[in-house]
Formats: C-alpha cells, sequence, structure tokens
C-alpha cells in the first residue's frame, strides 16, 4: 500500500512551501487509494510551540486535506529512539564519542586550513582504552568508509554519493536526545512509508538516513526530492513575495481550493491544463511528473484561480464564506442578484465584500473629483426627469431600470454619460463599482431615490 507522510517542525507557521509538498504527498496516496500520514517533528524541545502544533492543524482543515489516523509525535517517542541507539551500540554498528568541543573546533579549523572538507574524522570509531573524564559521550553511527551510497531520486534520476562524504554522524547528543536524521529514518520505516516526497533542501540528508536504514535493517522507501518554490525573480520566496502563514491566505479572502490548484501547477504540469477540481488532481498527479527546476510564485497566476473558483462558486456557499469578511446577505431576498452583479469585480473574498458593501452601504461622502465630474450644472434637472420617471415605471426585473435610463436620455437628447455619471456617484460615491441597472435593482426603487435625492442635496449646499 502506498503510504505517505508530511512531517513539520512546530516552530513556526505552514508556510505555502510546506503546504505544496503536504499536497504532493497527499494526492499520490489519495491516487493510490493509499495513506497519508502526519508526523510532529517536535524533537526540538527549546524552539517548539504548541500554538505552531494548532496552526498547522488548522491549515490542514482549511485546506480539506485530511490525515489518517492520529498525528505522530516525535517527542513522545524518546524511549523509541533510544532503543535502537542501544541496538546499534550491542552490534558494533555506533560507538560512544568522547570528542570534546574544543577538539571538534581545533579538527575542523586545522582542516580549514588546509583547504579540506570539515568532517569529522573517526578518532573513537574503534576505541577501547580508558574514556576521558568529564566528557559526556555522543553517540556516532558507523557509516561505510568506502564505495558509493546511491538512490533514485524519483524527480532528479539516480544520485550517486560517494561513502567519503558522509562521516560518522552524531545519532544521539551528549544526555541521549536523538539527532533528526536518525529519529526521521526510523519513523519514516516504523510508519511503512513507501514514498517520501519532501523539498530539495533535503536531498542531501537522504544518505545519512540510508546509512540508518541499512544499520537497522529496514527497508529504503522511494524518494522524490521537489526544487524549491522562487519568488517571481527567481530568488528565494520571501514573506512580503508569498511565504506566508498559509492561514494569511484565509484572511486575505483566498478559496482553498484556488490555493490548492495554484500550489500543485507550481512544479508539476499536465500538458497545458491550468484548472484542477481535487478529483481532477488525485487522478492525474503523479509524482515522477514533478519538474527538476524550481518554480516560480506568480501572485497574478493565484489570483487569476482565485477569481475563477469565486465565480464558480455556488451561491449558497459564497454567502456563508462572506459572513467573516463583514457581509451577512445569506438571507437577503436579491443575494443572487447581488452575487451575480459583483462577484465578476472580486478576485478574493475580501474585494468582493468591498463591491457588496459599496452597494449596500448608502454613501457617506463622495469623491470629490468624481462629483466634480459627474454634476454639471443641468444635472439637477436630469436626475429629477429620472427620479419622476423611475417613480411612474413598471420595476419587475434589471432591463426595466434601463429602460428609464434611455427615456431619459432620449427626452433630453443627451449622450449616457450625463445621466450615467451622476447616477453612479450618486449611489455609490465615486465612479467605481457594478453595472448601474443591477445596482438600482438590488437597491430598489425607494433607495434609488433616496441616495439621487442625497446626492442633489450635497450638491446645492457646495
Amino acid at each position: 500500500m502506498t503510504t505517505t507522510r508530511f512531517a513539520p517542525s512546530p516552530t513556526g507557521y505552514l508556510h505555502i512551501g510546506g503546504l505544496r509538498t503536504a499536497l504532493f504527498s497527499w494526492l499520490w496516496a489519495k491516487r493510490n487509494k493509499g495513506q497519508f500520514l502526519l508526523r510532529i517533528e517536535d524533537t526540538d524541545l527549546a524552539r517548539n510551540s504548541q500554538d505552531a502544533v494548532t496552526a498547522i492543524l488548522k491549515a490542514f482543515d482549511w485546506v480539506g486535506m485530511s490525515y489518517d489516523g492520529e498525528a505522530i509525535f516525535q517527542s513522545k517517542r524518546f524511549e523509541l529512539y533510544a532503543q535502537y541507539v542501544e541496538q546499534l551500540l550491542k552490534e558494533g554498528k555506533a560507538y560512544k564519542c568522547y570528542m570534546s568541543k574544543e577538539e571538534l573546533t581545533a579538527l575542523r579549523e586545522e582542516q580549514m586550513a588546509k583547504g579540506e572538507r570539515t568532517r569529522y574524522d573517526g578518532r573513537y570509531r574503534d576505541f577501547t582504552g580508558t574514556p576521558p573524564e568529564g566528557v559526556e559521550p555522543v553517540i556516532r553511527i558507523k557509516a561505510p568508509t568506502e564505495g558509493t551510497i546511491s538512490f533514485v531520486d524519483g524527480v532528479k534520476g539516480e544520485i550517486n554519493i560517494a561513502a567519503s562524504e558522509v562521516d560518522d554522524f552524531v545519532i544521539a547528543r551528549a544526555g541521549g536526545v536523538p539527532t533528526y536524521n536518525f529519529v526521521v529514518a526510523i519513523d519514516d520505516a516504523l510508519m511503512g512509508l513507501t514514498d517520501v516526497i519532501r523539498g530539495d533542501d533535503h536531498l542531501y540528508n537522504t544518505p545519512k538516513q540510508i546509512v540508518v536504514y541499512e544499520a537497522l535493517g529496514f527497508k529504503v522507501p522511494n524518494f522524490y526530492h521537489v526544487a524549491m518554490i522562487n519568488n517571481e525573480q527567481g530568488k528565494k520566496l520571501s514573506k512580503r513575495d508569498g511565504a506566508t502563514d498559509v492561514m494569511e491566505y484565509k484572511t486575505l479572502g483566498y478559496l482553498p481550493e484556488a490555493l490548492l490548484n495554484f500550489l500543485v501547477r507550481l512544479g508539476w504540469s499536465h500538458g497545458d491544463q491550468e484548472i484542477f477540481s481535487i478529483e481532477e488532481m488525485i487522478e492525474l498527479f503523479d509524482p515522477k511528473n514533478i519538474n527538476k527546476s524550481s518554480s516560480n510564485y506568480n501572485l497574478d497566476k493565484l489570483l487569476w484561480l482565485n477569481a475563477h473558483y469565486i465565480k464558480n462558486k455556488p451561491h449558497s456557499e459564497l454567502a456563508e464564506l462572506l459572513v467573516d469578511f463583514g457581509v451577512d446577505i445569506k438571507e437577503h431576498s436579491k443575494k443572487d442578484l447581488i452575487l451575480n452583479a459583483t462577484k465578476e469585480r472580486g478576485k478574493t473574498l475580501v474585494e468582493l465584500a468591498e463591491q457588496i458593501n459599496l452597494i449596500l452601504n448608502a454613501p457617506t461622502q463622495y469623491n470629490a473629483k468624481n462629483f466634480k465630474k459627474a454634476f454639471k450644472e443641468d444635472t439637477p434637472e436630469i436626475l429629477a426627469l429620472f427620479m419622476m420617471l423611475l417613480k411612474e415605471a413598471e420595476l419587475n426585473e434589471v432591463a426595466d431600470y434601463h429602460k428609464v435610463i434611455e427615456a431619459v436620455v432620449e427626452q433630453k437628447e443627451i449622450g449616457f454619460g450625463k445621466i450615467g455619471m451622476p447616477l453612479r456617484v450618486s449611489l455609490l460615491g465615486s465612479m467605481t463599482g457594478s453595472g448601474l441597472d443591477e445596482i438600482m435593482a438590488i437597491l430598489g426603487r425607494d433607495e434609488t431615490i433616496k441616495r439621487i435625492e442625497k446626492a442633489l442635496e450635497y450638491k446645492s449646499d457646495n
């Protein structure tokens, strides 16, 4: 059975690079009707944050990526790791190293002076003497000293690392706290991982983890190392570019399906297709098709996708989502009309809420430049005729409001702008917003007239 995982460290929020890795892992498990597991890598007790754990779980819940079983916390497995350390010591596959920090520093300085790569020199690998006093040992694994450590990466192809590049690395620090590469290999093996999909910043951890796998007799999983997400200039993604908390995207008014669609296309493709439902992603995703090169974050693409999903979301769901953005039209008699008039203009739920509020809330002030441009000497007379005809008109649908405007244009022999501009400023306070006919149909006859009268009063006072 295909088993994948996502294994974040709870030292901060979940950012989009992490979510993309999780998405790829989740899709591959779902496609193969396998398992997607969550592991919280919280062995760094000093830096862990319960808030960060909560934020990670909230993000998963928001985007709808459920994981199988309970989340596993490494901090609760220290006894288990200690047993494997002991096993390797007994089997002669690991050893106690008494090298002091001062010795290690001196060794590194000497190697750097010679232009050599800094690495542990194995001085305690076969030590049988009396341990030095006052030094609490670390535990190092015996890495192979010759040959090659090889694995096939599903994205990058065959990787060969000379064994000499991997020194006898520490698997347990002084005091017994296990190290990252040691516990990752153990957990991936015990959790039954068949496929490990992760960022390529982990690529050179893989040989060390293979050393652990082989020392403990575990089966090595398939590895897929995914290139990083860069900003639009091809440099490392920063908070300013979008490397922010996943939940911040919710606050900014993005839909989870738009964000997942955006992320799946950052480094993976299926022909020229841009829009993927969750079902299509699951059906089509294969990690072997992940691009070798880095992908660039493109905010315009995300906004385009978000606008698409907003336009195509059922109105009942949109209305529910808008409540969090200060707009409650769930029970509004003209809910569909409101959303049809505004959803083409809102790329995010924040923008959509602004467009709706622009219509539903009467203007408290007018854009001075727009008002001056729209209200001329003959404007009061034109609007007075419009209000008179509006009071007399049969108003059953949106088009009926347009007929009243056309009647004014015809009777006064004026261009559409002579009434359209002052009408829009009267209703909304500025020249922005949805179509005039829809705005008036939403407001209704009485509210439309009320707003025009208020604007005319403002003109006479100024």
